[in-house]
């Protein structure tokens, strides 16, 4: 006779309690002692990993003592965002309610890609759609969707891009499509990576992707003016234009009036990268470097930037919803299904690149309900303050150089002793990276470094709202003293 075993207990809601409530306790004295840490860490990735090579566990462990490792090996070399000496990549100190709101996302475990997996998760990220579509300044047509950030969202938009203006190229093919040979995408010279990417993933050959000629580090309109119409004369496509507002190296919006009046009168598609600079739609006193982003036909925004959510939290936007629902193609007879009264699906799967996609929404959701929409746009105004006030420190201070004026909460400049600035490029390079290096080993501060104009630069991207003057003048005393050493 077959026994069946007994089965492990997965829904032991006391256990779920204690264990919960000690870990909240531990996150809240992290967050509330985070100033008193290393921002980061100072050892080396072979050194972490002896931590991590332990052989697969087959036996029980207690749960205190796993949770104690985490705190140890995991946490305790963490990168720590929520201390305002890090000022690093664009990833957020995230909101305390948006963490909280991110466990009960995991408890739920809603897959929002199929409304009847998900029938209320799947209603509030189209209420959250409608909230940042009203935002975009974007007409009723409008749709969007959630993802995973921002290389999803630009990907999904020049999809959409690719069938409006080749219309049957995803049922077709590239291969059977062959005005796509001849297809020229025209791009920001300061693009994100992900844009090329997703250009070489649809098939188009890094050929297509046409770089604008810049001005003051922006897309120049006047030469995509000049551009198009000698792009055709050669034979090729000219469909669509990736501007970018917020650029990763250096936060600068492209001048996207300009921009869209150039596309508007050569019939192309406008998309714009807002992955970092969207969300200053917020503010009512930066709003205005995207200023034309409401005649953009798509738009990439990726709220857990600027927004100060947990990763990930991406959407991307079109004006037409028409160009949504036609970017991606599929029959999943065993997930869509029709239902009765329904104009048009619900089921965002349909939609995005995802089919496996969490509750993402409901963070952002909680968030703009409980502080309000005009708190971001302070939050926002707060970080952009505090660059524009390391630009004056930098211009004010003898040895530094600023590389430009900042828009928004990112700048790039250089530290030049006497002696560097009297060497040869390479040596002035190889000091900035030996100043990046140093300063972030010693743990006192996080930031990164960037080329531009074929120049090695430090880069500063201030996340953090609390982060003011006196913790702009330690990093700025601690790079010195680390020059010194160098």
């Amino acid at each position: 006779m077959n026994h069946r075993p007994e089965p492990p207990v997965l829904r032991d809601a006391e256990t779920f309690r204690s264990a919960g409530h000690r870990l909240i306790d531990r996150m809240a004295d992290f967050l509330a002692g985070v100033d008193q840490l290393p921002v980061s860490t100072s050892s080396a990735p072979h050194e972490l990993a002896r931590r991590f090579s332990a052989p697969l566990p087959r036996t029980p462990r207690p749960e205190g003592e796993v949770w104690d490792a985490v705190w140890e090996q995991v946490v305790g070399d963490s990168i720590h965002l929520q201390s305002p000496m890090y000022m690093g990549h664009q990833v957020a100190p995230p909101l305390p309610h948006a963490a909280l709101a991110d466990a009960l996302v995991s408890l739920l475990n809603q897959s929002v890609a199929v409304w009847e997996m998900s029938p209320t998760g799947t209603l509030v990220e189209a209420q959250v759609v409608r909230w940042l579509l009203q935002l975009l300044g974007y007409p009723a047509s409008g749709d969007g969707t959630l993802c995973s950030g921002g290389s999803a969202a630009n990907l999904t938009a020049l999809l959409a891009a690719r069938e409006a203006c080749f219309p049957g190229s995803w049922a077709a093919g590239v291969a059977n499509t062959p005005e796509l040979a001849r297809a020229a995408i025209l791009v920001s010279p300061h693009a994100h990576y992900c844009v090329e990417r997703a250009v070489g993933m649809m098939g188009l050959g890094n050929d297509a992707m046409v770089m604008v000629p810049e001005r003051d580090g922006r897309m120049d309109p006047e030469a995509l003016a000049a551009l198009v119409p000698a792009l055709r004369k050669d034979g090729r496509i000219p469909f669509a234009v990736a501007a970018t507002a917020g650029s990763t190296a250096t936060g600068l919006f492209d001048p996207l009036e300009e921009i869209a009046n150039v596309t508007r009168r050569e019939g192309l598609w406008l998309h714009v990268d807002g992955a970092h600079g969207a969300s200053f739609l917020l503010s009512d006193r930066l709003r205005h470097h995207l200023r034309g982003i409401e005649h953009a036909d798509s738009v990439a925004w990726d709220p857990h930037k600027m927004m100060w959510m947990p990763i990930s939290t991406g959407a991307v936007f079109v004006r037409e919803h028409r160009h949504l629902d036609a970017a991606l193609q599929q029959s999943a007879p065993y997930l869509f299904h029709p239902r009765a009264g329904e104009a048009r699906s619900l089921d965002t799967g349909r939609r995005t690149l995802q089919c496996s996609r969490r509750f993402d929404a409901l963070k952002l959701w909680v968030c703009l309900q409980h502080h309000g929409a005009d708190f971001f746009g302070q939050l926002l105004e707060t970080t952009a303050a505090a660059t524009e006030s390391l630009y004056r420190k930098l211009e004010a201070r003898a040895d530094w150089e600023p590389a430009h004026r900042p828009e928004s909460n990112i700048l790039c400049f250089r530290h030049l002793t006497p002696a560097v600035r009297a060497a040869d490029p390479a040596t002035q390079d190889a000091f900035q990276a030996a100043l990046r290096e140093r300063y972030n080993a010693s743990g006192e501060g996080w930031m990164t470094t960037t080329v531009l104009g074929g120049r090695r630069v430090l880069r500063v991207t201030l996340m953090n709202p609390e982060t003011g003057d006196e913790h702009l003048e330690r990093m700025l005393d601690g790079v010195e003293r680390v020059g010194r050493e160098v």
